[in-house]
């Protein structure tokens, strides 16, 4: 027994289920001395109704019970009834009866190991932790996994062809990202709101050798500073006063592939030092635990601020500016591309006539001189939402220039005689209003929201609902 390390470091619950008190007891102070707690009942009925009202983290059960003593019938059944409730937990059988036949039936009703009594110390506590760790992986890799889908439930091309680059300056920008996909160097992405930064970041890891493992893309400006850690590190359960369950945190989802910080700028300057010593020794703690967690991921940051101007500000770390970018590149605007605006605008009402179930109008030569002469402030994110809306809004097979109801707002005074002004929903107002006030304030989010009178969640609200993010 001495030989056998305890390697949980948090006390595990085990209910024990078994006819014979002195077999409790002896079970109790064995579990004990390994850290374990003991839960125990004497009756099928019973672990049924303990594991209906317990959390615990594994079932050893007597294979036999008083109505039955040896042919191990009441055990498979109480397997089956276990396996029935879909809790996921672990099940070892026991039982002084052994035979190969009610072992390969406790097996095929749901059972996990078998132990034969009397036990040795040390095969019942190497059976358990082993099927613990195993439990603890499955319940890993499918949280992990769930995760995974809801972060990555955005479309990201798979290759070049998925992206419209017919310009030059696209072009030469899908090379640079091409060769750097081979490295895991950090990249810094720069560029206006809108000018598609995460999409570029998911395709530098879709080409990448990490592409079979997770892109987590992480909104920096949506994480309050309170649970700057919680939500990058993870936490244990009672970890702190809402830490209900066990949490993973960012770093440990993007093990071996990408961790996408969009909205760089807004990490508040008091959590960039914990963020810096994450990336420097590729480590970190979950909230609660001194466990130490490694790093493995490939860093990929996004703003659209002045890092430069923040660093001479004291609003953001010199070291961990560097740290981030390797390499930086600043992603064009959609004016500077203006050979992709025919095929992108076609290419959204594309999709957005699948989406909604709608026939795809084609757009007038016209038309595509108006979208091409338009500065486009809102970028392809303005692009898109113009097309969507002109789908509705233009019943006919052909799009003409004199349906584009394009948004032209030059400061945060509106003229209310404005035609163009006239058009816009109080959504649109709204959303403009926002923009041209981040323009006034270099994109600072804190001065952005006292100028519009709104509170810091109320703000981020705004930004999401109108996908400025």
């Amino acid at each position: 027994m001495n030989s056998i390390v305890n390697d949980f470091v948090n006390t595990k619950k085990i209910l024990v289920a078994d006819d014979d008190i002195n077999i409790i007891a002896g079970l109790k102070y064995l579990l004990a001395d390994f850290g374990f707690e003991t839960l125990a009942v004497t009756t099928p009925l019973a672990a049924i109704e303990c594991l209906k009202s317990q959390s615990v983290e594994l079932v050893l059960l007597d294979m036999n019970f008083q109505q039955d003593t040896t042919s191990g019938r009441e055990g498979i059944e109480l397997v089956k009834s276990i396996t029935a409730l879909n809790l996921n937990i672990p099940i070892i059988v026991m039982t002084g009866w052994a035979t190969i036949d009610i072992a390969v039936e406790a097996m095929q009703a749901g059972a996990n190991d078998f132990v034969q009594k009397p036990w040795k110390n040390e095969r019942i506590i190497n059976a358990i932790k082993t099927q613990i760790a195993l439990a603890n992986s499955c319940k890993n890799a499918e949280r992990l996994s769930q995760q995974n889908r809801l972060l990555t439930a955005q479309s990201h091309p798979e290759n070049r062809d998925g992206i419209i680059a017919n310009s030059k300056v696209m072009q030469d920008l899908l090379a640079t990202l091409d060769n750097l996909a081979k490295s895991d160097m950090s990249i810094l992405l720069t560029g206006d709101n809108g000018t598609g930064k995460s999409m570029l970041a998911a395709y530098v890891h879709k080409v990448s050798r990490r592409a079979k493992n997770s892109f987590v893309p992480v909104n920096m400006g949506a994480i309050p500073a309170s649970l700057f850690e919680s939500e990058m590190f993870g936490h244990v359960k009672g970890a702190f006063t809402d830490a209900k369950e066990n949490r993973i945190g960012r770093f440990e989802m993007a093990e071996n592939g990408t961790l996408f910080l969009d909205e760089l700028a807004n990490i508040p300057i008091e959590q960039q030092a914990k963020l810096l010593r994450v990336l420097e020794e590729q480590k970190f703690e979950a909230v609660g635990s001194s466990k130490s967690l490694h790093a493995n991921v490939r860093v990929i940051s996004a703003t659209n601020s002045d890092l430069q101007a923040d660093i001479i500000n004291n609003k953001f770390r010199q070291d961990l500016y560097f740290r981030l970018n390797t390499i930086e590149l600043r992603i064009p605007s959609l004016s500077e591309r203006v050979e992709d605006i025919a095929d992108l605008a076609q290419s959204f009402l594309a999709t957005f006539s699948r989406k909604y179930h709608k026939n795809t109008p084609s757009i007038s030569a016209a038309a595509i001189t108006k979208l091409q002469d338009y500065h486009w402030p809102g970028n392809i994110r303005e692009l898109s939402h113009t097309m969507e809306r002109l789908l509705f809004t233009c019943n006919q097979e052909v799009i003409h220039a004199e349906d584009i109801v394009l948004t032209t707002l030059k400061s945060d005074n509106f003229n209310s005689h404005d035609l163009e002004f006239n058009h816009l929903t109080l959504d649109e107002v709204e959303k403009n209003i926002i923009v041209e006030r981040l323009k006034i304030h270099n994109n600072n989010a804190t001065e952005t929201a006292k100028s519009l009178g709104l509170s810091r969640s109320g703000y981020y609200r705004r930004i999401s609902k109108y996908e400025l993010d």
